[in-house]
């Protein structure tokens, strides 16, 4: 019957609406245990695990894990699943096509949140891929984003992601 319907609206030169895309906010993508986490916990500036007296070598080795727990979580929301999405957020530029415009960046909830430590959590960074190609002039200018989201874990030498983007539109943020 679908299909029948699809044929006339087509010939009519009709089409069937497409599935509109949910905006959604970074704490959708928190489940309600990481999201109360992130309410209770302590604020994090630049020089959080500094050395503290001791082993320099010691200190180092494990300021990255002095952080609070669910600054690691991968825990995720099942329900985003291959949902169409809108999202605003910040690039963070991985790989490029031959035109030099970016195919493939993480996006996450504030300006150069993987360049400065620590970076968001893995369920707060999404792995964007985009083969039509972004030029991405600043990392501080926040995007938005239109795509099938799906749960999936990834990682690389730069960051954890629990979530990607197949993104079918990027285009500069407009709004406040």
């Amino acid at each position: 019957m679908l299909r029948l319907l699809s044929v006339l609206l087509l010939s009519f030169g009709l089409a069937l609406p497409a599935v509109a895309a949910q905006v959604v906010d970074w704490l959708d993508l928190l489940p309600e245990e990481d999201y109360q986490a992130m309410l209770d916990m302590p604020e994090i500036g630049h020089d959080w695990g500094e050395e503290a007296p001791g082993d320099f070598t010691s200190n180092l080795r494990n300021r990255d894990r002095d952080l609070p727990e669910v600054m690691y979580s991968t825990r995720v929301v099942e329900a985003m699943h291959d949902r169409a999405i809108q999202i605003g957020g910040y690039p963070v530029p991985l790989d490029t096509d031959a035109r030099g415009r970016y195919t493939s960046f993480f996006l996450v909830p504030w300006p150069g949140a993987c360049i400065h430590v620590p970076p968001p959590p893995p369920n707060q960074i999404i792995l964007v891929d985009y083969p039509a190609g972004f030029a991405i002039e600043d990392i501080y200018e926040p995007l938005w984003l239109t795509g099938q989201l799906r749960v999936e874990q990834t990682s690389n030498a730069l960051a954890d992601a629990s979530y990607r983007l197949r993104a079918d539109e990027v285009r500069p943020y407009q709004g406040e």
